[in-house]
Protein backbone atom coordinates (compact mmCIF):
# COMPACT_ATOMS: atom_id res chain seq x y z
CA UNK A 1 0.00 0.00 0.00
CA UNK A 2 1.35 3.37 -0.99
CA UNK A 3 1.11 6.63 0.93
CA UNK A 4 -1.82 7.84 -1.15
CA UNK A 5 -3.75 4.62 -0.46
CA UNK A 6 -3.01 4.96 3.25
CA UNK A 7 -4.31 8.54 3.19
CA UNK A 8 -7.54 7.44 1.50
CA UNK A 9 -8.04 4.65 4.05
CA UNK A 10 -7.56 7.12 6.89
CA UNK A 11 -9.96 9.63 5.34
CA UNK A 12 -12.54 6.90 4.72
CA UNK A 13 -12.23 5.75 8.33
CA UNK A 14 -12.96 9.23 9.73
CA UNK A 15 -15.60 10.27 7.16
CA UNK A 16 -18.57 8.85 9.12
CA UNK A 17 -17.46 10.69 12.26
CA UNK A 18 -17.17 13.96 10.37
CA UNK A 19 -20.56 13.53 8.70
CA UNK A 20 -22.34 12.51 11.89
CA UNK A 21 -20.80 15.35 13.89
CA UNK A 22 -21.72 18.01 11.36
CA UNK A 23 -25.22 16.71 10.63
CA UNK A 24 -25.99 16.26 14.33
CA UNK A 25 -24.88 19.80 15.11
CA UNK A 26 -27.08 21.12 12.32
CA UNK A 27 -30.06 19.10 13.51
CA UNK A 28 -29.55 20.22 17.11
CA UNK A 29 -29.41 23.88 16.08
CA UNK A 30 -32.62 23.44 14.07
CA UNK A 31 -34.54 21.52 16.74
CA UNK A 32 -33.52 23.64 19.74
CA UNK A 33 -33.22 27.12 18.22
CA UNK A 34 -33.96 29.12 21.35
CA UNK A 35 -32.03 26.94 23.75
CA UNK A 36 -28.93 26.82 21.53
CA UNK A 37 -29.09 30.40 20.26
CA UNK A 38 -26.01 31.39 22.28
CA UNK A 39 -23.98 28.32 21.27
CA UNK A 40 -22.09 28.52 17.98
CA UNK A 41 -22.66 25.80 15.38
CA UNK A 42 -18.90 25.49 14.99
CA UNK A 43 -18.53 24.58 18.67
CA UNK A 44 -21.23 21.92 18.46
CA UNK A 45 -19.79 20.46 15.25
CA UNK A 46 -16.27 20.37 16.70
CA UNK A 47 -17.38 18.58 19.87
CA UNK A 48 -19.58 16.16 17.92
CA UNK A 49 -16.91 15.30 15.33
CA UNK A 50 -14.18 14.89 17.95
CA UNK A 51 -16.29 12.61 20.15
CA UNK A 52 -17.40 10.51 17.18
CA UNK A 53 -13.83 10.14 15.92
CA UNK A 54 -12.54 9.16 19.36
CA UNK A 55 -15.32 6.59 19.69
CA UNK A 56 -14.46 5.07 16.31
CA UNK A 57 -10.79 4.76 17.25
CA UNK A 58 -11.63 3.32 20.68
CA UNK A 59 -14.02 0.77 19.22
CA UNK A 60 -11.47 -0.20 16.56
CA UNK A 61 -9.01 -0.95 19.36
CA UNK A 62 -11.60 -2.80 21.45
CA UNK A 63 -13.27 -4.86 18.72
CA UNK A 64 -10.34 -5.17 16.33
CA UNK A 65 -12.51 -4.40 13.30
CA UNK A 66 -13.92 -1.36 11.60
CA UNK A 67 -17.45 -1.15 10.26
CA UNK A 68 -19.32 -3.11 12.93
CA UNK A 69 -22.77 -1.90 13.90
CA UNK A 70 -21.72 -1.73 17.54
CA UNK A 71 -18.91 0.67 16.57
CA UNK A 72 -21.33 2.98 14.80
CA UNK A 73 -23.80 2.80 17.68
CA UNK A 74 -21.12 3.85 20.15
CA UNK A 75 -20.10 6.62 17.72
CA UNK A 76 -23.66 7.98 17.66
CA UNK A 77 -24.03 7.77 21.43
CA UNK A 78 -20.75 9.57 22.05
CA UNK A 79 -21.66 12.27 19.53
CA UNK A 80 -25.02 12.81 21.22
CA UNK A 81 -23.40 13.06 24.66
CA UNK A 82 -20.81 15.52 23.37
CA UNK A 83 -23.50 17.69 21.78
CA UNK A 84 -25.44 17.67 25.01
CA UNK A 85 -22.33 18.68 26.94
CA UNK A 86 -21.35 21.41 24.48
CA UNK A 87 -24.85 22.81 24.16
CA UNK A 88 -26.81 22.27 27.33
CA UNK A 89 -24.49 21.78 30.28
CA UNK A 90 -23.88 24.63 32.70
CA UNK A 91 -20.12 24.16 32.52
CA UNK A 92 -20.12 24.95 28.81
CA UNK A 93 -21.95 28.25 29.37
CA UNK A 94 -19.29 29.66 31.71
Amino acid sequence: MGPLDALWHLLDFFAPALAVGMLSATAAKLCWRRELATVAWKRLALWGCAAAALALVAMLVVSGRDGRMLNYGVMLLSCALALWWAGFSRASRL
